[in-house]
């Protein structure tokens, strides 16, 4: 699968541009702010419906305009597929595959598979568990088709038992067949998604595992795990141990809304004792595990894309994150940094063949 074209207008800084890429290495180079990014967001929208950095539709669209639109051909088992994203102010978004738009948007999920690495997936690391749920959710999804389904169906149960939690603290009573029939629900969605989580997990980390010792040569001893409440209790049972102080605090305190990926260095926190250059390796470990766990099940090979990674990697780190992409285990792979001569460079040293453009306040052209 790669992607052939893409046209934007109205998106972010592009008022209006179309760029043609090539089927390997395509490399965009310019200042900050030129648009480069936003270049790389406008092709997550058309794989998985919606921007890497900001959740808001609406706020992409350019200054002073009223709608964007995002167009790109995909080229998928030979075939043509041609993929629109049109967000209007106060619209709701349409989501189009081959002119015919989509029922609801979960349908999409998976069908384009993308891994992004970015400097804000520093977030991964030094933010709450929901970023590391957020990060394993977004995996799995686009390989198991039920997944966000159940992670749907997941949330609803759990809203709906937290307002009854919500409810019983005015009321000072409940119904204990009502809280029954809610416990039921949440157990019954809940095991499902744990049964997922856990079976990723098993694949997820020996991958892993691969490409950090990789670009580490085999130099630190790095650890990743799943932690989950229900590993070593049933989760029915932590529902009714945990009611009291759910009643107490208004909401569900036990499920696998709470679990989490434990990341160390040398056994101990990578938030606190790794270093930037250790924390980025990680990161980078994370979503390359992420392109061969995507490649395994999809039986194709995902676009990559590489927002500003240069910084805060050594030159050895740097090389060896080259030479591992553009080796006949990646696909189509873009790039955004800001040093023109380094990415020439890095490219000629490596051997590899390259696709150059410069961004320029909006503007896409062949270097």
């Amino acid at each position: 699968m790669w992607l052939k074209n893409i046209t934007l207008l109205n998106f972010k800084n592009y008022a209006d541009a179309s760029v043609s890429f090539s089927k390997t290495v395509n490399a965009f180079v310019g200042n900050n702010g030129a648009g480069k990014t936003n270049l790389l967001d406008a092709i997550h929208y058309l794989c998985l419906c919606k921007g890497y950095f900001n959740p808001i539709d609406s706020q992409q669209i350019k200054t002073s305009e009223d709608l964007f639109l995002i167009q790109g051909d995909f080229n998928r088992d030979e075939r043509n597929e041609k993929i629109t994203c049109g967000v209007k102010r106060n619209q709701k978004k349409q989501f189009k595959r081959n002119k015919k738009e989509y029922d609801k948007l979960a349908d999409h999920i998976g069908l384009f598979p993308l891994v992004m690495i970015s400097p804000y997936d520093t977030n991964i690391i030094t933010d709450g568990s929901e970023e590391r749920r957020r990060f394993m959710d977004n995996v799995i999804s686009q390989t198991d088709a039920h997944y966000l389904d159940g992670l749907i169906l997941y949330n609803k149960h759990l809203l709906n038992r937290n307002a009854l939690l919500k409810q019983i603290a005015v009321t000072r009573s409940y119904d204990p067949s009502l809280l029954e029939i809610y416990n039921d629900q949440l157990v019954a969605s809940g095991l499902k998604i744990f049964a997922k989580r856990q079976q990723f997990m098993l694949d997820f980390i020996p991958l892993f595992d691969k490409y950090y010792q990789f670009l580490t040569e085999d130099k630190e001893q790095v650890n990743l795990e799943y932690q989950s409440q229900l590993a070593d209790t049933g989760f029915e049972q932590l529902l009714l141990k945990s009611i009291e102080k759910d009643k107490l605090l208004e909401r569900t305190t036990t499920g696998i809304h709470k679990d989490d990926l434990i990341f160390q260095i040398s056994d101990m926190p990578l938030k606190k004792f790794g270093s930037q250059g250790q924390q980025k390796s990680f990161l980078i470990a994370l979503k390359l595990a992420q392109y061969a766990y995507l490649q395994k099940y999809k039986g194709f090979k995902p676009l990559l894309l590489l927002d500003d990674i240069f910084d805060k990697l050594d030159d050895n780190r740097m090389h060896k994150l080259m030479e591992m992409v553009s080796q006949q285990d990646f696909g189509q792979i873009f790039i955004t940094d800001t040093g023109r001569e380094r990415v020439l460079a890095l490219f000629e040293k490596i051997k590899v063949p390259l696709t150059l453009f410069e961004v320029n306040n909006g503007a896409i052209n062949h270097a």
